[in-house]
């Protein structure tokens, strides 16, 4: 079942890699007393995540963190090196924290995986962002199909807030 708008969002963790290596951060380091925008996707250099996903986060940055957002993290089935390598090339530098769910654990416990096994990419996050505040979901947003960017977008998750 996928979480949804009221649901307390399930404990875990992510690794994210920075200058001292990578660590853990736990879901309660992430939420708790703040407001997130968590936003997933099926993988770091994919088409739609490079060209579109991370850059309207990018370009609402101000924005959200003007309407009251404390982090703006991005999440996908991939490892910590490859998530900091993906941050870089997107120059996400600060505005951005690049959460790494390597074993989908986390994206499983939020009910919101794909399955592209065919396409050879196994099981990833589908395409999805939400608003957290202190832990509990105020609204998600899934993608119908996880090559479009209708709803899950930083200027829809803007109107939402």
């Amino acid at each position: 079942m996928a979480i949804k708008a009221g649901d307390k969002v399930p404990q875990g963790q992510f690794m994210v890699k920075g200058a001292d290596g990578v660590k853990p951060v736990t879901s309660d380091e992430l939420f708790k007393g703040k407001t997130v925008v968590l936003f997933g996707l099926p993988g770091a250099f994919t088409p739609t995540c490079s060209a579109k996903h991370v850059p309207s986060f990018l370009n609402n940055h101000a924005a959200l963190k003007a309407k009251g957002v404390d982090t703006i993290a991005c999440l996908s089935v991939n490892d910590a090196f490859v998530m900091e390598a993906w941050g870089k090339d997107q120059q996400v530098g600060d505005k951005i924290m690049m959460l790494a769910d390597g074993s989908g654990t986390y994206t499983e416990a939020l009910g919101l995986t794909l399955d592209l096994s065919a396409r050879g990419m196994g099981k990833r996050a589908t395409r999805f962002a939400m608003v957290v505040k202190d832990g509990v979901v105020k609204t998600v947003n899934v993608e119908a199909n996880p090559g479009e960017l209708a709803v899950s977008g930083g200027e829809a998750v803007l109107k939402t807030l």
